[in-house]
């Protein structure tokens, strides 16, 4: 085993390497009181599954082991009734298919464990450096499409790993290790982002694994699990992975926190070498890779699947954001007793199954209240909606998430931007990527940002992200967008133009905050090449200026049906209302308190100049009658018939940009690049 140089190498060497050992500490520690916790205490009792929370002092958060996502009904209702005697009635379904129990205090952890252990379940090695919960198919056993029953395989690696006591061989991991096994077809879990992902695979006439290594989220990003290529055998498969773990135990680096994870002693040794110390340890050949049997397609299994099992269904329930109280998940123990067989499966997508209804009982269950809150058929912004803890809970958020996440899927169901396929919408607090948003058609991933002087919540907006046989690792687009009112028209256009934003690429010579449309849209083709800064990612849109002369009557276009360059951030600062053309409109743009703001330029009650009206509270005034119109909304206060055009407009790189979609168009937005007007 490598020596290790970081704090929590220290607190490990601590209790002989072994953090389970912190749980005979527990009565000191509650006997002193939370007030007196050191920093390694915190931290050492993550490997039982028991979470200091900064936001809430004095209320911790415990995150259950529900290895495949199963869950019995007696399961939770146990769960519920802790949570509301004991805690704050506030759940969570995570990314990794369990549930985590909030506002509970030191004092009664004793008795939490033992209500669970009493239905056969435990938190242990649910945090820090350990093999955090086993995904796999939430539908195992059950769906169709898949090539065999991994859950026996995945039960078996998690009986290695933890038991019911836990396992000091496996707890002095380097950091932590997130493992999926599974046999769907389907894609239903995020097997590129996991340290192990044994995925469906055929070899000749045997059926079995395709093993993946070194995926991760966070540490600098996704990457993407590369195959291993070998074969493993249901039967085989714990024992080939649990050596796996035990090699990364051995040889993993642990000086950097940030790079001590599988991905960088593969980087360290390469693939050839990793394989062979496999081999070496199981004293046998391994199959070559066999052909991974998966889908390009995506599943989520919400809505009704028809199993296996004839005459029995499947109903997935969206639970948005995987945020749910006490009696809702009282609840949701009822209606799999009513109408199932009282178990109850939980998604990598935070949402919840009841599998085994008879077909006959399906519009019964669908009659019962909670699918007005949980719909099995929800709108294509909630159905794959994502969403990590954020500030309400986690010590490592930068913003709130959840909320928020709802707020904008509302907002996106109004606007109508959808062709009606779900799309994926991930929401990360922090660089930590708990909410997966490098893996998403649209990942929001929250930051600070100084705008206007004022420090505001913000994100960054990835786009074109997936796992899957073809995965690819979303691209940042977008730097730091607020999170006000128009927000929801940021990812509205982004939406509609979602095809074309998927093709930006990173340019290493391009500075970091610029975002290029790749040449070969119509615009692009006619623009002469020595226009072009470049490509990379983005802090607002996109400019192709790079001369520092400018001509606001003839603005250069930067992709069709996205941005336009008007004028320059000194012109605006100068003037602070400038009239402009743009393919054909004229437009007014307006510089209000560090804010942007672009209208039609003529007044729709009488066609007066509105660049020469005044700007108060918040509304242009017509120079002409004193018609009012909101520069955020386009309303008009005096007469409520009339509306005014208004349009996206940033700031970047001392250059003024408009988008002049048609459709949608974003009422208002910050000077995201940092500008100050």
């Amino acid at each position: 085993m490598r020596p290790g140089n970081n704090t929590i190498e220290e607190c490990k060497a601590g209790l002989g390497g072994d953090g389970l050992r912190i749980r005979a500490k527990l009565p000191e520690l509650i006997e002193r009181g939370h007030e007196s916790l050191t920093t390694a205490e915190k931290d050492l009792l993550k490997w039982v599954g028991v979470f200091f929370r900064k936001p809430t002092p004095g209320q911790f958060m415990m995150r259950i082991r529900m290895p495949n996502g199963f869950a019995a009904s007696e399961q939770l209702h146990t769960i519920a009734e802790v949570s509301r005697r004991l805690g704050n009635s506030v759940l969570d379904i995570t990314t990794r298919q369990q549930i985590e129990l909030r506002g509970f205090t030191l004092a009664s952890i004793p008795e939490i464990w033992e209500k669970l252990r009493g239905v056969n379940l435990h938190s242990l090695q649910t945090g820090m450096d350990n093999v955090r919960n086993l995904n796999g198919c939430p539908l195992a056993g059950l769906t169709p499409n898949e090539l065999f029953d991994a859950s026996p395989a995945l039960f078996e690696l998690d009986r290695i790993l933890v038991g019911s006591d836990g396992n000091p061989e496996f707890t002095n991991l380097p950091r932590k290790f997130n493992v999926t096994v599974t046999g769907c077809l389907e894609n239903c879990t995020h097997n590129e982002s996991q340290d192990i992902a044994l995925v469906p695979a055929r070899a000749g006439k045997r059926v079995g694994f395709n093993v993946l290594v070194g995926g991760k989220m966070g540490s600098g990003g996704f990457t993407i699990a590369s195959p291993l290529d070998i074969f493993i055998e249901p039967e085989e498969a714990a024992r080939v992975a649990a050596e796996l773990i035990r090699i990364y135990r051995d040889h993993g680096p642990r000086d950097v926190r940030s790079k001590c994870r599988l991905a960088f002693l593969i980087e360290e040794w390469g693939l050839e070498r990793l394989r062979e110390e496999l081999i070496e340890r199981l004293g046998r050949a391994l199959s070559p890779g066999g052909t991974d049997m998966r889908w390009s397609s995506q599943a989520d299994h919400l809505g009704v699947t028809n199993q296996r099992q004839i005459g029995l269904v499947a109903i997935g329930f969206c639970v948005p954001t995987g945020r749910l109280e006490a009696e809702q998940m009282s609840e949701l123990a009822r209606l799999a007793e009513n109408y199932g067989d009282g178990r109850i499966r939980f998604t990598t997508g935070q949402n919840a199954i009841i599998p085994n209804v008879p077909e006959e009982r399906v519009d019964g269950l669908f009659a019962e209240p909670l699918l007005r809150q949980f719909p099995h058929a929800p709108s294509p912004f909630f159905r794959r909606l994502v969403a990590c803890t954020g500030t309400d809970y986690c010590n490592l958020a930068l913003i709130e998430t959840k909320r928020r996440a709802v707020e904008l899927s509302k907002a996106l169901e109004k606007l109508n931007v959808s062709n009606g396929e779900p799309l994926t919408i991930h929401w990360s607090g922090c660089p930590a990527g708990c909410g997966n948003h490098q893996a998403a058609d649209i990942g929001l991933r929250g930051v600070r940002a100084n705008i206007g002087g004022q420090v505001v919540d913000a994100v960054a907006v990835y786009v074109g992200g997936r796992s899957g046989p073809n995965a690819v690792a979303g691209q940042q687009i977008l730097e730091a967008v607020p999170c006000d009112d128009a927000l929801p028209d940021v990812i509205g256009t982004v939406i509609q133009n979602l095809e074309l934003f998927k093709q930006v690429e990173r340019d290493p010579a391009a500075r970091e905050r610029i975002l290029m449309v790749p040449a070969g849209s119509a615009e692009f083709a006619a623009a002469p090449q020595d226009e072009l800064i470049g490509i990379g990612p983005a802090s607002a849109a996109l400019d192709c200026h790079s001369d520092s002369r400018y001509e606001s009557e003839s603005p250069v276009a930067v992709a069709e049906n996205l941005a336009v360059q008007v004028c320059t951030v000194d012109e605006l600062r100068h003037r602070r209302q400038v009239r402009v053309k743009v393919r054909g409109r004229a437009l007014a743009v307006f510089a209000v308190d560090g804010r942007i703001y672009a209208a039609d330029a003529e007044c729709p009650h009488a066609a007066a100049p509105l660049e020469e009206g005044t700007v108060e509270n918040g509304c242009i005034v017509c120079p002409l009658h004193g018609y009012r119109f909101e520069l955020t909304s386009g309303r008009c206060d005096t007469d409520p018939h009339l509306t005014l055009k208004t349009y996206f407009a940033f700031a970047l790189d001392g250059a003024v940009f408009v988008d002049v979609t048609d459709s949608n168009s974003v009422r208002s937005a910050s000077a995201q690049a940092g500008v100050m007007l």
